[in-house]
């Protein structure tokens, strides 16, 4: 995508549009084009000298549905107005976009703002993960804190009734509440972790970081995993928390080593660590030149349908005697160095991408 390129004549006011990845359009009140930003001439395939004058209703597949949502912002009806639409490409291909029209700063111009829909829902994904994840801290902190002090209650008097009775039966019971509440104190603390910890920063090399991961996983799994690596060794170092991200890191791919399972036994499992760099995006809100893509990607069954959309809550596992802690824990820790953490995954693949600001 052209962005940052300059306007050659454009009206100054428009050249910052030229930043954004969303396509701009400002029109003037009878249809014709005042400007086009960059990404709206990638899109299209044609150039903004051959946009701007132009009537912006040929670009759609349907110019009436435009020509009456200007006629309204004319008259007045609405001071913003949403649809969604076809741009029809220069090749006629149709591109799905949600259409935003609004007043501009000057009396007979318009701004029309288009997102393509595939881009509108990763966007509207994103906020609700975010939302989701403020929501869960906030539950995390509190439901662990609710059963911290309890829990020591119950431990030592299960101590004190172990040293009073003299059943070997009832020891055994005392011994399992014990046991019990200590792996309940256990979890409780791993709730409560990335909370107490401090965030500290260096220059992080994302390869070492992965190179760390694949050591501690072929530890564990020797001789029934591979693990393929197809990085970017240009990508550069950036200011974050290494242990932080190595902890990530490990639990996606650890949760993938143990889905994987089936494969193993097969002689064929396989996990790859791709790395690249992202150019012109935008997450959190956020618009970033570049970014970090990590991709961590299985061969395995694929995440079941019923908790698909849940994967990133606590205490919820598709794997039986899973904690449901891994993936939390690691969307945390991505989202403590300003970045996004998504899954895509069907049947016999699937991807975890986590995306990171560079400088």
């Amino acid at each position: 995508m052209a962005f940052g390129k300059k306007a050659a004549g454009a009206n100054p006011r428009f050249q910052s549009f030229d930043l954004l990845s969303t396509l701009i359009a400002v029109v003037s009140t009878n249809g014709s084009v005042l400007f086009a930003n960059a990404a709206l001439e990638d899109a299209l395939g044609t150039s903004r000298r051959t946009l701007e004058g132009s009537q912006f209703g040929a670009c759609f597949h349907e110019p009436h549905v435009l020509r009456t949502a200007i006629d309204g912002a004319r008259s007045n009806d609405f001071a913003t107005l949403r649809y969604e639409a076809f741009l029809r490409r220069v090749n006629h291909e149709l591109m799905p976009v949600q259409v935003t029209l609004a007043q501009g700063d000057k009396s007979g111009e318009l701004i029309i703002e288009m997102s393509p829909l595939e881009q509108q829902v990763r966007q509207d994904r994103e906020e609700r993960l975010l939302d989701q994840a403020q929501a869960n801290k906030e539950l995390i902190r509190n439901l662990a804190h609710e059963i911290k002090n309890p829990l020591g209650g119950i431990r030592g008097a299960a101590q004190l009734l172990q040293m009073e009775v003299e059943s070997r039966d009832l020891i055994e019971y005392t011994q399992v509440i014990i046991h019990e509440a200590d792996r309940l104190q256990t979890l409780v603390d791993r709730l409560l972790a990335p909370h107490r910890r401090p965030h500290v920063v260096g220059d992080v090399n994302i390869h070492e970081v992965c190179e760390r991961v694949r050591s501690v996983i072929l530890a564990e799994f020797p001789r029934d995993l591979h693990i393929e690596r197809d990085f970017d060794v240009s990508i550069p170092e950036f200011r974050g928390d290494r242990e932080q991200l190595i902890q990530a890191t490990l639990n996606i791919v650890h949760n993938a080593a143990q889905a994987l399972a089936e494969r193993r036994a097969a002689g064929d499992a396989q996990i790859t660590f791709k790395t690249r760099i992202a150019r012109q995006v935008i997450f959190n809100k956020q618009w970033y030149r570049l970014a970090l893509e990590l991709h961590v990607i299985d061969n395995g069954p694929g995440v079941p349908d019923t908790i698909k959309d849940r994967i990133f809550y606590p205490l919820v596992s598709g794997r039986e005697g899973g904690t449901g802690l891994g993936l939390t824990l690691a969307q945390t820790f991505v989202q403590q160095h300003h970045g996004v953490i998504e899954c895509d995954s069907v049947p016999g693949r699937t991807d975890f991408k986590i995306l990171i600001p560079l400088p």
